[in-house]
């Protein structure tokens, strides 16, 4: 099916720096709970930290556990009015007095394709990614399924521990996380739990350990990782557009904010919503930050006009120098409001 193209020269780039909101310390942090308002997230029930792991190292003495967009450029700018789409900073829900233990929402990143996609968990302070890597060990939810969401990790891979310090995570899990699997499978399950980890910023980099030896060659196939890796290791294993807000399930309402990092020609790219009558409700241009062979990030608010509301989709794609043609990078099953 052929993309709506826009006819607009766009060979120039839009240098427009980001506003970047400050990570909140989540330990003093009261915030508003996440909107009601999402569409099928596949949470697991009850997520708590186990009794055998180490610090989680994302709260108390390093910087806040808020998500942040990728390339560790921080958090974006905070939510605006209209959207109800996943914001990059905290949103914390109380759930025992007196500063009890909080719910945060964060992603947890599967594959769509060979690349990573991220969906949306809720997990429980203080021991934030703990809980995110425990969510992503247990796989996508049927509706993430429905949606061609999956995994490389091999069921039953079980998390012993994490432990934070100077901003790398080392993540030992059980020897079943190197079963099996050429060297794509092996890098797709290295970059979804690198990817997930890196979601927080007190965490740059992971280093990995299976039942509590340090991993320097994983796999079969001899991947090395005689050091911390974070995400610009596994580039390739990334969308030339990867969306990190809405997620996948999310309801949006005009005008939506749509943010992530994109590594395009001339940091250009294009936003599309398809609301639930299958017609357009925008297609705009967005510019990143950078591009042509660096990643750059990008945040954008924009209106759309649905006919219908119900199921609809947000496509992120770039297009061809050569011939205009459109390259679908990401495609986001939504809930479109009118």
């Amino acid at each position: 099916m052929r993309t709506e193209i826009c006819t607009r020269p766009m060979s120039h780039r839009l240098r427009r720096p980001i506003v970047l909101a400050a990570a909140t310390l989540l330990v003093s942090s009261v915030a508003t709970a996440c909107g009601s308002d999402t569409g099928p997230t596949g949470t697991p029930p009850g997520i708590t930290p186990s009794s055998t792991s180490k610090t989680d190292g994302t709260n108390g003495g390093t910087t806040g556990a808020g998500p942040t967009t990728p390339g560790r450029d921080g958090a974006g700018p905070s939510g605006t009015p209209g959207t109800t789409t996943h914001t990059p900073s905290p949103s914390t829900t109380p759930t025992g007095q007196g500063g009890g233990p909080r719910q945060v929402r964060t992603s947890v990143y599967f594959l769509h394709g060979e690349k990573v996609s991220p969906a949306p968990r809720m997990v429980t302070t203080p021991t934030t990614a703990a809980g995110a890597l425990r969510a992503l060990l247990a796989g996508p939810s049927r509706y993430e399924r429905a949606h061609d969401r999956t995994t490389a990790i091999p069921s039953g891979t079980t998390l012993n521990s994490v432990a934070v310090s100077r901003h790398v995570a080392t993540v030992d899990l059980s020897a079943r996380y190197d079963d099996g699997g050429g060297s794509l499978s092996m890098r797709a399950r290295l970059a979804q739990v690198v990817f997930t980890a890196t979601r927080f910023p007190a965490i740059e980099k992971v280093r990995f350990e299976l039942d509590g030896k340090p991993v320097t060659a994983f796999g079969g196939e001899g991947i090395v990782l005689n050091k911390p890796v974070g995400r610009a290791d596994f580039e390739d294993l990334a969308p030339l557009v990867l969306v990190e807000s809405p997620l996948i399930g999310d309801t949006i309402r005009t005008p939506v904010r749509v943010w992530g990092s994109a590594n395009t020609f001339e940091a250009t790219l294009r936003l599309k919503i398809t609301d639930a009558a299958g017609r357009t409700a925008a297609n705009i241009y967005a510019t990143a930050t950078s591009g042509t062979g660096t990643r750059g990030t990008f945040d954008v608010t924009f209106p759309y006009k649905a006919t219908r509301s119900g199921a609809g989709t947000l496509t992120a794609y770039w297009e061809s120098p050569e011939d205009g043609r459109a390259v679908i990078e990401d495609t986001v099953p939504l809930t479109v409001r009118r």
